[in-house]
């Protein structure tokens, strides 16, 4: 994996000129067919050919800096460490090896270390709040029948 840069919020003028740029590229999605699902930038001899997913990719990032959040793009495929993934999780590095080695989530070993995908670790976070988000409406339930909630 390529050594990632340092993530950060935009700063205003980046977040005005992700606007304009977000607004322009939308409108030229619009007027983009499946018989022309690309543009083409010649700005020197070279023509740059930009696929319509790349373009569709990079007005989600434009909207994205434009309303000031930080941006990280990670390859899906992309293996990482155990401490970037307790990272991303929010838990412990033991926790996230309890759950390797009970089964929760696949990984491989390259040598004495341990290397999980990408995919399989926001898999694992969604399913995760799926769960959580189940269980906060069963307390609520609980709560209305037993009159301690009034909605």
């Amino acid at each position: 994996m390529e050594a990632e840069a340092r993530i950060s919020r935009p700063t205003k003028e980046e977040q005005r000129v992700a606007k304009e740029s977000y607004e322009a590229l939308s409108a030229t999605l619009e007027y983009l067919h499946a018989t022309n699902p690309e543009i083409e930038i010649e700005e020197t001899s070279e023509k740059i050919r930009v696929p319509l997913k790349a373009l569709k990719l990079l007005a989600t990032i434009l909207k994205a800096t434009s309303q000031g959040k930080p941006i990280s793009i990670v390859p899906i495929a992309t293996e990482m460490t155990t401490q970037a993934a307790s990272e991303l999780l929010g838990c412990s590095r033991p926790y996230l090896i309890s759950l390797l080695e009970s089964g929760e989530i696949p990984f491989i070993k390259v040598g004495k270390h341990r290397r999980i995908k990408f995919e399989d670790v926001t898999q694992y976070k969604a399913h995760m709040y799926s769960k959580q988000r189940a269980r906060i409406i069963d307390m609520m339930k609980m709560d209305e029948d037993l009159g301690l909630y009034d909605s």
